[in-house]
């Protein structure tokens, strides 16, 4: 038996917060078209998610919220920009207008980068380009797409016993291996040649044909143009430069739009720049230095990296 009233714009802002600051207004009532405010520094202290299906405005909704995060520089943002939708200005292919990009709006804020040497984001020159080291690799890193690689049990015991050959440097060395050398030994005989897969394998107790395997599955991945043995630069330490220093960046994919470059490049440097952050963190807490920036990782294709394989 309580009364009921209708909310009126006083009762909307009781609860989301008056516009104003960190307050953003993220849209307005259906009815009444009461703003209904987003608290940007409570919002960038939890992970957050925008579901639904195509076409109810996923990408326009989170290119509001970015913008919101970059007005008020709560916090740095890492865009992992799967269709190049963020960075730089669009066409609404609904409506045939102009949406302005993120790199529009914010100039001095927002850089842009691309995956791979000489990319192009979209039809635009990056700020920068990300190139990616093959020693940054780590085992965990090949069985996250291990199937889209149709990899098997025996290729991760394989991949396990090149890391205990290798370290850190088990792909470059795996993939400087010939799959098929062979040589006679005194006896007319074929063996493996010392710089073979199968004469690795052997050595390491792993089934010959496996190894050989797992090569095949693996070169393809080796031979994609953003990995390479020595890059010029750590492409995650100018990331990081950029994120510390009040930018915001967005990694546009370009022209490697496969599952397995998003699952991949996002994994790696996800982890490696989240490590530094936790350690910055550490560091302040124990009483070193000044507290991290906020940093918020915007992951588009969410859905590719929630299979139970992958999370």
């Amino acid at each position: 038996h309580a009364p009921v009233r209708p909310a009126d714009a006083g009762d909307v802002a009781a609860i989301f917060g008056e516009e104003g600051g960190v307050n953003f207004v993220i849209g307005h009532t259906i009815e009444q078209g009461y703003p209904v405010c987003l608290d940007l520094e409570r919002f960038v202290k939890r992970s957050s998610g925008i579901f639904g299906a195509t076409g109810t405005g996923k990408s326009f909704l989170t290119r509001m919220v970015l913008a919101g995060l970059m007005k008020t520089d709560v916090a740095a943002a890492l865009v992992f920009d799967m269709h190049n939708e963020y960075g730089f200005d669009d066409t609404d292919s609904d409506r045939g207008t102009r949406v302005d990009g993120l790199k529009s709006l914010f100039r001095t804020k927002v850089e842009v980068a691309a995956l791979g040497p000489g990319s192009m984001a979209g039809s635009n020159r990056p700020d920068f380009d990300v190139v990616l080291s093959a020693d940054e690799f780590t085992v965990e890193d090949i069985l996250l797409v291990g199937e889209k690689l149709h990899l098997t049990e025996t290729s991760a015991a394989t991949l396990s016993a090149l890391e205990r050959s290798f370290n850190n440097k088990w792909f470059s060395k795996f993939m400087a291996m010939d799959p098929t050398a062979e040589e006679f030994d005194e006896d007319g005989k074929k063996r493996p040649a010392p710089n073979s897969v199968a004469f690795w394998a052997r050595g390491a107790n792993v089934n010959d044909e496996a190894a050989k395997g797992l090569y095949r599955r693996l070169k393809p991945i080796y031979d994609k143009a953003y990995i390479v043995e020595t890059p010029a630069v750590d492409a995650v330490a100018e990331i990081v430069n950029r994120l510390e220093n009040g930018r915001h960046v967005i990694l546009s994919f370009g022209r490697f739009e496969a599952e397995e470059d998003y699952l991949l490049v996002s994994n790696i440097l996800t982890r490696r720049i989240r490590d530094k952050w936790v350690k910055a963190t550490e560091s302040y807490k124990s009483g070193g230095g000044s507290a991290p920036r906020p940093l918020v990782i915007v992951v588009e294709e969410a859905h590719k990296l929630l299979s139970p394989g992958v999370s």
